[in-house]
């Protein structure tokens, strides 16, 4: 009995103990603070959210017209830009037709607009010239003089020595003497205009009432490349000049003077580029007259123009010793050979000049040279602050490239080949490894901070960088 009573303490005492601790752990977990969070033993790297290398899909790179290609350096020009004019060169571009003699205009052959060669026609003009008249006179007079003369000293030789020998002489000294009135006045109508053709019928007397006023030749410096007619810029099936009757300043019946303009006729094969610069920029000049250095030259046409390309250098050849007080600058000069087109109006053609005075040009004048460098277009690079980035591609895969600026325009952008860009050699070439994006940098650059770099979800990334679709989700 008493074995029992006990046993049944002994157990009521173990039940009541573990109600108790079961009770306490309750309180106590009721009354202790919220959990503490653990520092994370995640790598910096792996917290620090955006890296340099984002991944753009196929279509992502369609709607930005992204373009990337391999760079290769090479030398950049540093230039300065100058306004500049289309202008023509004195004494080769235009020419100026005059009357020889006092008359009338009787026909007129050609209007503005049309193209004429050398020795086509233009006016016929009415001799009304008193000293005109009189030279031709005078020639046919003592042309036939001059024959009388001849003719009688033959007579006095075949009369031998009965003949005195005196006679003879006076006879060939008037026949000498007579030949040099014949030349003067040959050359006086030479300087009127007339034809060796017409003098010659004037002598025989065929004295002239009218006489055709032509397309002079054209007279230019010989034994210069500029200056030759055999241009590369002719067509093979045209001649290899003509003028344009830019203007005509007289009128059909009209009476004109000795030495009176009737015409102007232009030729613009060969014009000039004016170029003005300020005194500031006279060393620059100098230099790039002294080192031999082109000129690019950019004549701001409309795309699409069907012209040949312009195969030719421009070099400074004339510097201005003056500077204009108005605009305080001082002209250089560019020789320019032109190019036209021949257009057919029925039975009158019209030339089509490529470069015309009065055209605005841009000049880069260069100034310094930079070696093994890389170009690129502004879109290509993004400034921040004092850093610059460009973005190479591999596939899907674009990497954020820090880079050295050397020099920034406009247009283009200049990059030190200081080893960012890995390259190789090709011959004597040296190319990058990598492809450079050439456009859409900037918001390359945006999606690069705002942490891109994440495979989209059921794609995965080769080892040569091209995002590729899961095969369950083609599935």
């Amino acid at each position: 009995m008493v074995r029992r009573i006990v046993q049944f303490v002994v157990v009521s005492c173990v039940l009541l103990a573990l109600a108790g601790g079961v009770w306490w752990s309750y309180q106590h977990l009721r009354s202790s603070p919220p959990p503490v969070a653990m520092p994370s033993t995640m790598p910096a790297e792996e917290e620090a959210g955006p890296t340099d290398t984002i991944i753009v899909g196929d279509q992502a790179q369609k709607n930005l017209g992204l373009t990337a290609k391999r760079l290769q350096a090479g030398v950049f020009w540093k230039t300065i830009t100058v306004q500049g004019m289309i202008v023509d060169r004195p004494g080769m571009s235009d020419r100026e037709v005059v009357a020889p003699a006092i008359g009338s205009i009787s026909q007129i052959f050609h209007v503005p607009g049309d193209m004429v060669r050398p020795g086509d026609i233009l006016f016929t003009l009415k001799l009304a010239s008193e000293s005109l008249q009189q030279t031709q006179t005078e020639l046919f007079k003592t042309s036939q003089d001059i024959k009388i003369a001849d003719a009688r000293r033959k007579r006095l030789e075949r009369g031998g020595e009965a003949i005195a020998q005196a006679r003879v002489i006076e006879a060939e000294s008037e026949i000498s003497r007579l030949k040099v009135a014949v030349q003067a006045y040959r050359q006086e109508l030479l300087n009127r205009g007339l034809s060796d053709d017409e003098i010659d019928g004037v002598a025989d007397g065929k004295l002239l009432s009218e006489i055709s006023l032509v397309v002079p030749p054209r007279a230019l410096p010989q034994a210069t490349p500029e200056t030759s007619l055999a241009s590369t810029l002719t067509p093979a099936n045209e001649q290899p000049f003509a003028y344009e009757l830019q203007e005509l300043k007289v009128a059909l019946g009209e009476q004109v003077q000795a030495g009176q303009s009737l015409c102007n006729l232009s030729n613009h094969q060969l014009l000039a580029v004016e170029g003005r610069a300020f005194r500031e920029e006279t060393s620059l000049l100098e230099k790039s007259v002294e080192e031999g250095w082109p000129v690019a030259v950019d004549f701001q046409e409309a795309p699409g123009a069907d012209w040949p390309p312009l195969e030719q250098s421009f070099l400074i050849r004339y510097i201005a010793n003056e500077i204009d007080p108005v605009t305080r600058t001082f002209a250089f000069l560019l020789p320019l050979k032109n190019q036209y087109k021949t257009v057919d109006h029925g039975d009158s053609k019209q030339l089509l000049w490529r470069f015309r005075p009065g055209q605005k040009v841009l000049l880069r004048i260069r100034v310094e040279k930079l070696d093994d460098v890389f170009v690129l277009p502004t879109d290509a690079v993004v400034i921040e602050d004092a850093d610059a980035f460009v973005f190479t591609q591999n596939v899907n895969t674009f990497e954020r490239k820090s880079v050295h600026v050397l020099f920034r325009d406009r247009d283009q952008v200049v990059l030190a080949n200081d080893g960012t860009f890995p390259t190789y050699k090709k011959g004597q070439e040296q190319w990058t490894i990598p492809a450079v994006v050439r456009n859409a940098a900037p918001q390359l650059n945006r999606m690069t901070k705002a942490g891109s770099s994440d495979v989209p979800k059921g794609f995965h990334i080769h080892a040569d960088g091209s995002l590729h679709k899961n095969e369950d989700e083609v599935k």
